[in-house]
């Protein structure tokens, strides 16, 4: 993945994002896991809420948006309070058009060096319980299953339950 390259996304990069997000939510209900993600459920106003509160990175690719992800440093709603050891992964995406095999496991390892960049020792995360298939890619990837967070708050819709997952990183 030499080719890759990793920054922080910017204002500029508010509709990649969005498009990105909505194409990674079509791939993920193609091949039958529906109730992760649906396309129009995070505009750009979610990206910038973000950029302002923790980080959002962007891979690219011979000039295109490869891939993204979300770092966040607190998690309350499904973590609860913990103490400042940990980084919180979300929205982990790829453009399986464009993105080669293995980008997704590539930009985990990059977020998880991030997180140990800060001096944290834990990286976390979460999916949607039904998920197995998620669920199995995380633990392959060295983490375990911490628990479950059962009503979690959506940034739009209905609370839904979802499997925690945790890797030492530092």
């Amino acid at each position: 993945m030499s080719d890759l390259t990793l920054r922080p996304a910017t204002d500029e990069d508010l509709p990649a994002l969005v498009r990105l997000r909505d194409a990674a939510a079509r791939w993920m209900n193609s091949r039958g896991t529906t109730g992760q993600w649906q396309p129009g459920e995070l505009a750009e106003d979610h990206f910038r809420r973000i950029m302002e509160h923790g980080e959002v990175w962007i891979a690219e690719l011979d000039g295109r948006t490869a891939g993204a992800w979300e770092l966040w440093w607190s998690d309350e709603a499904a973590w609860g309070a913990q103490p400042p050891t940990a980084g919180y992964v979300h929205r982990l995406m790829t453009d399986h058009t464009h993105a080669p095999p293995g980008t997704g496991r590539h930009l985990l390892r990059a977020a998880e060096h991030r997180i140990t960049e800060t001096g944290r020792t834990h990286s976390r995360l979460d999916c949607l319980t039904t998920n197995t298939r998620l669920t199995d890619y995380y633990l392959t990837a060295g983490y375990r299953i911490t628990g479950h967070k059962h009503g979690k708050p959506q940034p739009t819709g209905n609370p839904k339950s979802f499997t925690l997952l945790e890797k030492r990183v530092g």
